[in-house]
């Protein structure tokens, strides 16, 4: 797969910031996420990384790369090659850029071990496949299990609240695909143990859900392949004027129709996945 020219310039940039703060230091950068699925959006995607130190990092000079940086989409997490080797779950948690800004910890997940490991793309340092990378397919099933109540079901509960952030969100294109595309990822990983991409995702609801959701997930296929419709969060409601009406480009008369199968579509697929894990 070859890298979309906005983020080589990106990882371009960065890598030239951190040899100049601390030449050395950054000794692998992986690309996971929608970069290294083959759903990279220039418009609305970050680009998640993974970057390998030696031994843990110095937090000083990782927040003055990330300063330097500035409002670039270049989100990811700093881990060192020993801890590629081990259960993330043992880890505690490590430096993490986030909105241009540096955390100093931050949780870490199965997820990131097993995309790197099966999908990762290599910027610097050996590729994945000559690296030993911890993955567990009962890990990464159990925690996907766990995301879905202790994530997607408290933001589907909240979103079912109108007069809320997310209640708001789900009347726009940004609510509708990433609750959609969401629970779909959470499903295609308990259904598959591999995991997928937004785009993917819904392309596998397509398959294993009822057509009674074919409306919603292709209306979700739509707003992602459309950059336009997908405003950040920030934009709650700007999915009121995605062409509601008049030369229907929605699938949808009203986007209080979409958000009702929003929510209705995001409730099935969670239960339905929670179905997969007991069936193991």
């Amino acid at each position: 797969m070859t890298p979309h020219p906005k983020i080589d310039a990106i990882v371009e940039t960065y890598l030239s910031l951190a040899d100049a703060e601390a030449p050395g230091l950054v000794e692998g950068l992986y690309l996971e996420g929608s970069a290294a699925l083959d759903d990279y959006r220039p418009d609305t995607s970050d680009v998640d990384f993974v970057a390998v130190t030696a031994a843990e990092p110095p937090i000083g000079a990782l927040a003055r790369i990330h300063h330097r940086l500035g409002a670039h989409p270049f989100e990811g997490v700093y881990l060192t090659w020993d801890d590629l080797r081990r259960n993330p779950s043992d880890l505690g948690e490590r430096p993490q850029a986030h909105a241009g800004k540096l955390a100093l910890r931050g949780g870490v997940n199965p997820v990131t071990w097993h995309t790197l490991a099966h999908h990762g793309v290599t910027c610097r340092g050996p590729k994945p496949a000559e690296l030993d990378i911890w993955t567990d397919p009962a890990a990464l099933a159990a925690w996907t299990d766990d995301n879905l109540d202790r994530y997607w079901r408290r933001l589907v509960t909240r979103a079912s609240r109108l007069p809320s952030p997310w209640g708001l969100a789900t009347l726009g294109g940004y609510g509708a695909v990433w609750i959609v595309t969401g629970v779909s990822r959470m499903h295609y990983t308990l259904a598959t143990g591999d995991v997928t991409s937004k785009t993917g995702a819904a392309r596998h609801a397509l398959e294993v859900f009822p057509e009674r959701w074919h409306r919603v997930v292709d209306e979700a296929l739509r707003l992602r392949a459309d950059d336009t419709a997908q405003p950040s969060f920030v934009s709650l409601v700007s999915g009121l004027s995605e062409h509601f009406g008049a030369d229907r480009r929605s699938l949808y008369a009203s986007p209080f129709e979409r958000r009702s199968d929003v929510l209705g579509f995001a409730d099935q697929a969670i239960v339905a996945a929670h179905e997969l894990y007991a069936a193991r």
